[in-house]
């Protein structure tokens, strides 16, 4: 990654560890409009990190769930 990837990148997991604790989830639309406001690529990279992370959240919070449901019909089988 490039230097303003690795910036968004850092600032998106504090963001979203932000969010998480506060419950403000106004949190990110406000740094990315901070952001925006003096360089429109840093706003950019910053949600593209926010989004991909959030996807990758549910993602994964998918797959613990269908194993845990593929856990749970094999312990009824036997």
């Amino acid at each position: 990654m490039g230097v303003a990837e690795d910036l968004a990148d850092q600032l998106a997991q504090e963001a979203l560890k932000a969010e998480e604790l506060t419950g403000d989830e106004r949190i990110v639309d406000d740094l990315a409009n901070l952001m925006g406001a003096t360089s429109q690529t840093a706003e950019e990279a910053f949600l593209t990190a926010v989004r991909v992370r959030r996807a990758n959240i549910k993602a994964r919070a998918m797959l613990v769930a269908r194993i845990k449901a593929f856990k749970a019909t094999q312990q009824t089988d036997t």
